[in-house]
């Protein structure tokens, strides 16, 4: 029995389905712990999984590219789960309309703020031009961050590692800073969740209802679209 069982493992190792197994069961481990924690966003599934796989890894001594040749069809689902946010947006497409201008100018704002408050803070902490570059994508979804950082000359494992951080401390931060100045709006919650946390605040807005998840998502396109436009010309402006 124990042949069988290392048998087993050595053909899983072999195979991409080493990769896409281990995500699948640290993602449900890390569902089923915030489920036990309340829901709290502290302990979001997507860090507890992240969390998890690193443990796994070490402690198997499985190198990452051999992981990631099976995770990678994973990876590929971020593009199309995106895409699908436009779902909602149909469901809610005349109130958007109406809304058109003042969420452009919400969005622009926001990118600018989150781009530029990020690069100064970088460059007083005496951050190398590199890291700061890796940095300034933080608040757009991983596939569009990955992008902008390449193209800039950042490093996107780094600027897909801040993505997620940045999510997290945004689904922390949202609820708390919508008690303290009273935003019951859902429209409003989902949108500034998309915007500052992305894909962790989209999924967390579909949890306070259909509308807040679709302007999440409608804020979570826009600032990606306008970041990967803006960016590239502020970061040729500023001559980084």
């Amino acid at each position: 029995m124990i042949d069988s069982a290392l048998d087993f493992w050595l053909w899983l190792q072999d195979g991409p389905l080493l990769g896409i197994l281990l995500t699948v069961l640290a993602y449900q481990l890390g569902l089923w712990i915030n489920r036990c924690a309340g829901g709290t966003p502290v302990l979001h599934p997507v860090i507890i999984a992240i969390a998890l796989l690193i443990g796994l890894l070490l402690l198997a001594d499985i190198p990452y590219r051999d992981y990631f040749a099976g995770a990678q069809f994973i990876h590929f689902l971020l593009g199309p789960a995106t895409v699908a946010l436009a779902v909602p947006l149909f469901d809610h497409k005349e109130q958007i309309r109406r809304l058109a201008l003042p969420l452009l100018v919400a969005c622009t704002v926001g990118v600018v703020t989150a781009v530029g408050s990020t690069l100064l803070l970088a460059w007083l902490l005496g951050a190398r031009v590199e890291t700061m570059l890796s940095l300034a994508p933080k608040s757009v979804t991983t596939p569009i961050a990955i992008g902008i950082s390449e193209q800039i000359g950042g490093i996107p494992s780094v600027a897909a590692g801040m993505v997620l951080i940045a999510g997290a401390i945004g689904c922390i931060l949202g609820p708390i800073l919508f008690r303290l100045f009273k935003i019951r709006e859902h429209e409003v919650q989902g949108f500034t969740m998309g915007l500052a946390a992305h894909g962790f605040g989209t999924a967390q807005s579909f949890g306070i209802s259909h509308q807040a998840g679709a302007f999440a998502g409608l804020a979570l396109g826009m600032a990606g679209l306008l970041t990967a436009f803006l960016l590239p010309l502020l970061v040729r402006l500023l001559g980084l």
